[in-house]
């Protein structure tokens, strides 16, 4: 009998707190791949310091529609990790990737997605060819004036190169991120 009660009691409980719940109409939604999604670092990150595997939030900098609706308020935070990271050589500076793997709404919802920070280096950061080590100097000569050829001294660049530098991300960076697969969300923030 007192368990027939218990079964009653928390049955009555839970009707009247889902009456007290404002939920949003069920629509399930694709946001479609290549879109960008601009953010922000919420800290610095660096080949010095940073290992392959390490985890790096971002936070959205504005409001993302589709139609007509708020899919990704403002303030959204987006993880991922560092994958793909070489350090500086000789010739070359530092350079990662970062792949970005979840998305958590104001609300504390998780959602999965796939996408990576944008650059026009395909979407590695840092990787640039440092500056030669030395130049030599050439004479050139320019032109014949009164039976006489005058010379400029031209510098051309050695064959060595710098040592590379690591490559560091600040916090408060502005970036972009690119899905590379469709974002299928059934869940959105209600304001």
């Amino acid at each position: 009998m007192r368990f027939i009660i218990t079964i009653l009691l928390l049955f009555t409980f839970n009707i009247c707190l889902a009456a007290d719940v404002k939920l949003r109409g069920y629509d399930e939604f694709d946001i479609p791949e290549g879109s960008h999604i601009p953010v922000i670092s919420l800290q610095e990150f660096s080949t010095a310091y940073c290992e392959e595997g390490e985890e790096v939030s971002f936070k959205t900098t504005s409001d993302i529609f589709l139609f007509n609706k708020n899919i990704i308020p403002e303030g959204t935070v987006i993880k991922g990790y560092i994958d793909n990271k070489h350090e500086p050589i000789i010739g070359t500076h530092a350079s990662m990737k970062v792949v970005i793997n979840k998305m958590y709404l104001s609300d504390g919802y998780e959602v999965p997605i796939k996408g990576y920070i944008y650059t026009s280096n395909n979407n590695i950061i840092g990787g640039g060819i440092t500056e030669p080590a030395d130049y030599i100097k050439i004479p050139h000569y320019q032109r014949w004036v009164m039976f006489r050829a005058y010379s400029v001294n031209k510098y051309v660049p050695g064959k060595q190169r710098r040592m590379g530098e690591h490559i560091t991300v600040s916090s408060g960076a502005n970036l972009i991120v690119v899905l590379t697969a469709p974002l299928h969300l059934t869940h959105t923030v209600i304001d």
